[in-house]
């Protein structure tokens, strides 16, 4: 029953960043890897996955050595790859700003 309503909470950062490092432990344990040993894998200090892996925290330059060393290094890549949309308006907008280089337009200079 409770795996069904956690499906339907609102996800705050600190759950992602939790829920992001409870995976992270499960699928080294998979594999067979000790804390030690992604460590060495990676060159993430062990305090460093220590620390992920009970709090959540960790340095984003860290969290791509780590998903390397594990073969998640595609994912992490992708993370922002495709474009996420609400309404048909902003579906429209991401469509007409896909080739634009910035967010803005650059204002001219009196």
């Amino acid at each position: 029953m409770l795996s069904v309503l956690e499906q339907y909470t609102l996800d705050n950062s600190k759950d992602i960043a939790l829920q992001t490092a409870e995976n992270f432990r499960r699928r080294r344990i998979e594999k067979n890897i000790s804390r030690r040993r992604i460590a060495e894998l990676s060159g993430v200090p062990l305090s460093t996955v220590a620390r992920f892996e009970q709090k959540g925290l960790i340095a984003f330059e860290s969290l791509v050595k780590l998903a390397m060393a594990l073969g998640y290094a595609p994912d992490i890549k992708n993370l922002f790859a495709t474009p996420k949309f609400d309404t048909m308006a902003e579906l429209d907008m991401i469509h007409k700003k896909s080739k634009d280089k910035r967010a803005y337009v650059k204002s001219k200079k009196k």
